[in-house]
């Protein structure tokens, strides 16, 4: 290459690099990992949508939600590092809490989602169970794992409960087992127990339910955690996932069937209809309660927080007591009008 070529070639290039040099940096979106505690049913339109629909982009964050496969695996692998955030039954994470007190990178709730728990009991009419001490002797069927049973001994005090006899399943068994007589009664979530049963071939009428919310049982239900560290380092990003959070909730709480339209898109072989039934009764039992609208979507009850942690306590009979300011931080919470998500609802 002539000399005088390679002079103003390499001219060129100094200048493109001082020409790049004094452009502003764009700075990268954060990035996500996002952990739902069960499958792509109608609840996950509340993490999808923001996906979808960019409000997650808009606050420079790139999320991807993955499946999950229960509350307690959710809080360990947001506690392991695999996840930053993710989606849990409260009242599995004060268990992980007590449980492990020495943890490095112990999860955080930020905001309520569930305000109420969705656990309930569920028994056919025919058995003749019309009242929570109907249970006393019977035999009750769930997961080991499951919410409402871990729970029942909190339901089982709260409504003067005798003994009763524990059978254990895996999930897709436990309303098959109540259909056929196997067991009197089953511990689940309203909104997914119910809809198994009619799956079943039970009718709705002939269902009875006794949700624990009531009954006295006033335990909050699923809430939106964080890692430690994830926290320490990304607080704006933390703030910003629960801004577009609350923008897309009241999307899903005024339009279910356009959030489980979302959802279909992730995973294309649930039933859209079906779906739809279970979002709509999540909103219902567990989110857009009277308990919500008085403490504000997404915050809590200091009194109430820490009365369900000393009854979970007991309750999972835990290794130590459960401090409840270690376990929520409501600060990075968007503002009260940005959590409004019932204003205009139809619901």
């Amino acid at each position: 290459m002539p000399l005088l070529h390679r002079r103003t070639t390499l001219a060129a290039l100094l200048l493109s690099s001082a020409l790049a040099a004094a452009l502003p940096v764009q700075a990268q979106d954060t990035p996500i990992r996002f952990q739902l505690d069960w499958r792509f049913e109608g609840p996950a339109a509340f993490f999808l949508w923001p996906v979808a629909k960019g409000y997650f982009k808009d606050e420079k964050l790139n999320v991807t939600v993955d499946a999950g496969s229960g509350s307690g695996n959710a809080v360990n692998r947001v506690a392991s590092g695999a996840y930053d955030m993710g989606f849990a039954d409260l009242a599995a994470l004060m268990e992980f809490h007590a449980n492990n007190p020495t943890a490095p990178n112990k999860p955080v709730a930020v905001m309520m989602v569930y305000n109420n728990t969705p656990a309930a009991v569920f028994s056919l009419k025919k058995s003749n169970i019309l009242k929570p001490q109907d249970l006393t002797g019977k035999k009750l069927g769930a997961p080991v794992f499951d919410a409402g049973r871990r729970g029942f001994p909190i339901f089982q005090k709260a409504n003067s409960i005798g003994a009763v006899n524990w059978i254990s399943m895996d999930p897709p068994l436990r309303e098959t087992m109540l259909a056929r007589g196997d067991v009197d009664a089953i511990t689940g979530f309203y909104f997914t127990s119910l809809l198994n049963l009619e799956a079943r071939g039970v009718k709705a009428e002939d269902v009875a339910v006794m949700a624990y919310p009531q009954f006295g049982v006033k335990l909050y239900g699923n809430a939106i955690i964080v890692s430690e560290e994830f926290l320490k380092k990304r607080p704006e990003a933390v703030k910003g996932f629960l801004r577009a959070f609350s923008k897309a909730a009241k999307d899903i709480v005024n339009n279910p069937k356009a959030g489980v339209a979302i959802v279909k898109e992730r995973d294309g072989i649930i039933n859209a209809e079906l779906e739809e039934r279970r979002l709509r009764l999540a909103i219902q039992s567990a989110i857009a309660t009277q308990d919500a609208r008085s403490e504000g979507f997404g915050n809590i009850s200091p009194p109430r927080l820490a009365l369900m942690a000393s009854q979970v306590a007991d309750a999972y009979t835990t290794k130590g007591r459960i401090d409840p300011d270690v376990i929520w931080n409501g600060s990075f919470l968007p503002t009260p009008q940005e959590r409004d998500i019932f204003a205009g609802s139809k619901k």
